[in-house]
């Protein structure tokens, strides 16, 4: 049966961040964190939550050398506080995201080159993980909404990147929200990834809240999960639909909802 986790960076955003982990452990879920370096690990430990994930970089990208050695150092950099909190997972993107998304370094076309590029990265984030002992994931994005820019940001192209680097310390995040948006025929997407899937992602399109809000038949899903032999975590990285405290506790309820078979 798969892992449920919320992301805390998305609910209960009226509450301090300690309080809205607390909110999520209290629920019963396990809990996804962002940006490590505004975090203190020692609070969240404290907190008593389990942790699925959290972001694996500070900055760097996947195709440039001074990009690609930027990305490997922060990698490392994050690993410690991964593994104080009891982290299995650290998230990577095509490329640092900025302010509100949008990538620091826009790629209009991506090349041979670049894919060329991008598996020697990911080759090396590998091997950093393999050192380690953790599972960096590689997440794929939209670029017609949310994250316009991102090389690499298709569900395929995740698929084909971690495909070729082959191995256990390199897998996919597949957010289906993205997938939805950019790609959709999410269940044949499913069958096709899940070997190489270490983490999925769930919110509904349109407007990036809670399962049961938009267009995608959630319970439907859930079964094509399962069907495919996956376990592993499935997060809500989600807003909720409606204001305050009360609308984040109706939003956990309904995630729970849809993806309990």
């Amino acid at each position: 049966m798969s892992r449920l986790a919320v992301c805390s960076e998305m609910v209960y955003t009226d509450l301090p961040h300690l309080e809205r982990v607390a909110r999520i452990r209290d629920a019963g879920f396990a809990v996804e964190i962002w940006d490590w370096t505004q975090k203190d690990a020692d609070a969240l430990v404290a907190a008593g939550a389990e942790f699925t994930s959290m972001t694996g970089y500070v900055t760097g990208d996947l195709v440039t050398p001074a990009g690609a050695d930027d990305l490997l150092r922060t990698a490392e950099q994050s690993i410690p506080f991964a593994q104080a909190i009891g982290c299995p997972s650290l998230n990577l993107h095509g490329t640092g995201l900025g302010e509100g998304g949008i990538p620091v370094l826009p790629v209009e076309v991506v090349t041979g080159d670049m894919w060329l590029a991008a598996v020697r990265t990911l080759s090396r984030v590998a091997e950093l993980g393999e050192r380690h002992g953790v599972t960096f994931v590689l997440e794929n994005l939209n670029t017609e909404v949310d994250h316009p820019g991102v090389p690499f940001a298709k569900a395929a192209d995740t698929l084909a990147l971690v495909s070729a680097v082959d191995s256990p310390h390199l897998k996919m995040n597949l957010d289906l929200y993205h997938a939805q948006i950019g790609e959709g025929n999410l269940a044949e997407l499913i069958r096709r990834a899940v070997p190489h899937v270490g983490e999925v992602q769930v919110a509904d399109v349109p407007g990036r809240c809670e399962p049961g809000t938009g267009e995608v038949r959630w319970s439907y899903v859930a079964q094509v999960l399962a069907d495919a032999g996956y376990d592993g975590v499935i997060a809500m990285e989600a807003f909720a639909s409606q204001p305050g405290t009360a609308g984040s506790d109706l939003a956990l309820t309904r995630f729970r909802d849809a993806f309990t078979l």
